[in-house]
């Protein structure tokens, strides 16, 4: 597999330090084409990656806007791209998903763009509250990828991604029928003291935004998808030790569609995602949405039209610059509700990653890291042709048990705790 990585942040750059280790003689990934906006962005990546010498996949390295798609196709092209994981910020994923399919390669990402109205009317349905939303523009397009034989397979990280694995295994393995899958994403990481003021997005600014300010959507069988305004849903959840009991709100997350689309014949009535979010981000995201610095429509400045949310983006802590010195972890997991033997079971399937350890084992903080491992291992079943089929999927089509026995032989952690 020949494959062009979109967006060499701090997720992108752990996706290849993961693949390197994973298949270091290049067995099934023999070349990597990093590209970046910031061109000298690419260039560190592929430092990083080359600096001690002992590696046989080929890593180069382009300039590349996303926004361009004529140039993405070209550099595909060029390159002999087969694969294209897209880790670029979210409002560009369009632009790199059509291109991969116009230059003939397969694709991934770790989720996709969706477009809310100015004033959402929120309630029962996609119409009222979104122009475009979440997946909408890939699932529509899985004829024409099918047709061309090419794959697509959207929301590979953690959450969606991993958890969506954990959610098809409980289809598969641990119940009769499925009926709820709620995902909860939480932890414990906590600042030092001399940092308890500070804001800290952990992740994309614009990935953050995005989620955590559009409508929220939850989904029932009978009721269909069921909007609410930012920060619904509040409550207290109890993560598996050493994580405690985290205060979840609902955000908007493509599991809530996807789940659906592919657990609907294991009896699946109920889906939900709700974040833990850190009292100060909470308070700074209410400020900035008060303010109007979300918004995507340009304003004048001095004469200078800006975008008020390229703005918060430009000034927010980047992910690969924060984390060095937070204690504690990540919990992300899938809370599964179902029946088996006639009893009604619940399991909490989650996966664990201490900051320290990302530190140690990545350079960068476990937010990052843990997003990261799961769609490296993700693009290794891809790789591998694993998982292999032509159109537009997400990772619950797909038999569960690869990425799970994946996930034990790489050292990824996940426990199962039965409630």
């Amino acid at each position: 597999m020949r494959m062009m990585l979109v967006g060499a942040g701090a997720v992108g750059e752990c996706i290849l330090k993961v693949l390197k280790k994973r298949d270091g003689k290049g067995e099934w990934l023999p070349y990597v084409l990093i590209t970046d906006y910031d061109g000298k962005r690419a260039e560190e990546v592929r430092d990083h990656l080359t600096a001690d010498g002992d590696c046989r996949i080929s890593f180069a390295c382009a300039q590349a806007d996303a926004h361009d798609r004529g140039r993405l196709i070209s550099l595909m092209r060029e390159h002999e791209i087969d694969f294209v994981m897209d880790a670029a910020s979210p409002f560009v994923s369009n632009y790199i998903f059509d291109a991969a399919y116009e230059a003939g390669a397969d694709y991934a990402s770790m989720g996709t763009w969706s477009v809310p109205k100015d004033r959402p009317a929120f309630g029962v349905g996609f119409e009222g509250s979104y122009l475009e939303p979440m997946t909408k523009y890939n699932f529509d397009r899985h004829e024409a990828w099918r047709a061309k034989g090419q794959m697509a397979c959207i929301c590979l990280g953690i959450d969606p991604g991993v958890v969506n694995v954990f959610a098809k295994y409980a289809a598969e393995y641990l119940f009769d029928e499925l009926l709820e899958v709620h995902v909860k994403d939480g932890g414990n990481l906590t600042p030092p003291e001399s940092e308890k003021n500070d804001i800290l997005f952990g992740f994309n600014p614009w990935t953050v935004l995005d989620e955590v300010m559009n409508p929220n959507v939850e989904w029932d069988r009978e009721k269909g998808f069921l909007i609410e305004d930012a920060f619904a849903g509040e409550e207290e959840f109890r993560m598996p030790e050493p994580f405690g009991v985290n205060r979840l709100v609902k955000v908007e997350h493509e599991e809530v569609v996807t789940l659906p689309r592919y657990l609907g014949q294991y009896g699946l009535r109920k889906a939900s995602f709700k974040i833990a979010l850190d009292e100060n981000l909470l308070n700074a995201l209410k400020v900035i949405d008060r303010l109007g610095l979300r918004s995507l429509h340009p304003i004048e400045v001095d004469g200078v039209q800006v975008i008020p949310r390229d703005v918060v983006a430009a000034c927010a802590p980047k992910p690969q610059d924060i984390g060095g010195d937070l204690t504690g972890g990540m919990c992300v997991g899938a809370d599964c509700i179902g029946i088996k033997d006639g009893q009604r079971k619940e399991y909490f399937i989650y996966q664990p990653f201490d900051n320290q350890d990302a530190l140690r084992d990545f350079g960068m903080q476990a937010v990052v890291a843990q997003t990261g491992f799961g769609a490296a291992l993700g693009i290794e079943l891809i790789g591998r042709k694993i998982w292999r089929d032509a159109g537009v999927f997400s990772p619950e089509y797909f038999p569960s048990r690869p990425f799970i026995e994946l996930m034990e032989e790489s050292g990824l952690a996940y426990r199962i705790e039965e409630r």
